[in-house]
């Protein structure tokens, strides 16, 4: 017969489960998702835009009239400096029909700009500056030019601005040879009044044939071309109007 065995009851309890170890002063933390913007800042934020737009405005208002004024005075500056002899000027716009109406001094150039008309002491009409603008290498290229009604050519030009490089795109002013091209260029008009008979251009260096061409400056081709195409553009908006108009400019002042 076999023995069995007794096994005592207590030793019978499962055994305890393991204690979890302990989690120190972080246990309590938890993950919050961050809080949502309050009114209040909101409102604070439309506050700040507010008034930085208020800011921008009130400066804008404050500097365009003397930004204004500058530009006034550089355009009167640079007519009685194309028009030697001119001690006061008057302002005249080009009409939609081609028609010339005198515009108030402060008018911007805008379409089609304006033609500068300049008098002497006695009132008496020394010549008309008209502005063009075309591109150069490193941008536009804006020129003042006078130009001549009975001779029907320009005969002197002053850029106004230009962003082109320093040592090339300067010689445009200061170049006594290349301004040469400038003191007769011819911008007769057409059999018809309506636009130049023979377009201004530039032309290579050395190969100017024409009087309404254009000499370009060595290693300054692109400047020079920005100049006959402000000349060519000047010339075809504002001689027509000017040769039309030719008795109101010569009105005394």
């Amino acid at each position: 017969m076999t023995a069995s065995v007794q096994v005592p009851a207590q030793d019978l309890t499962p055994p305890e489960a393991p204690a979890e170890p302990d989690q120190g002063p972080m246990a309590d933390l938890k993950v919050h998702a961050p809080a949502t913007p309050s009114l209040a800042m909101l409102t604070t934020l439309g506050l700040i835009a507010m008034i930085s737009g208020l800011l921008v405005a009130t400066a804008y208002e404050i500097t365009a009239p003397i930004i204004a004024e500058q530009e006034r005075l550089a355009i009167e500056a640079a007519v009685l400096r194309v028009l030697p002899g001119a001690i006061a000027k008057r302002d005249f716009a080009i009409g939609a029909d081609g028609s010339l109406t005198p515009a108030p001094t402060d008018s911007a150039r805008g379409s089609g700009g304006l033609i500068f008309a300049g008098y002497d002491a006695a009132g008496q009409l020394q010549g008309l500056a008209i502005t063009g603008v075309a591109k150069g290498y490193a941008g536009p290229v804006e020129v003042m030019f006078a130009y001549d009604p009975q001779r029907q050519a320009i005969v002197r030009s002053k850029v106004l601005r230009s962003t082109e490089t320093p040592g090339f795109g300067d010689k445009l002013d200061t170049d006594p040879t290349f301004l040469k091209n400038l003191e007769a260029l011819d911008a007769q008009l057409n059999a018809e009044g309506t636009a130049l008979a023979n377009p201004i251009v530039t032309v290579k260096n050395g190969t100017k044939t024409h009087s309404w061409q254009i000499d370009a400056i060595t290693g300054a081709t692109i400047s020079s071309r920005a100049m006959g195409k402000a000349a060519n553009q000047a010339a075809q908006r504002a001689a027509p109007a000017i040769q039309r108009g030719l008795a109101l400019l010569s009105q005394p002042q």
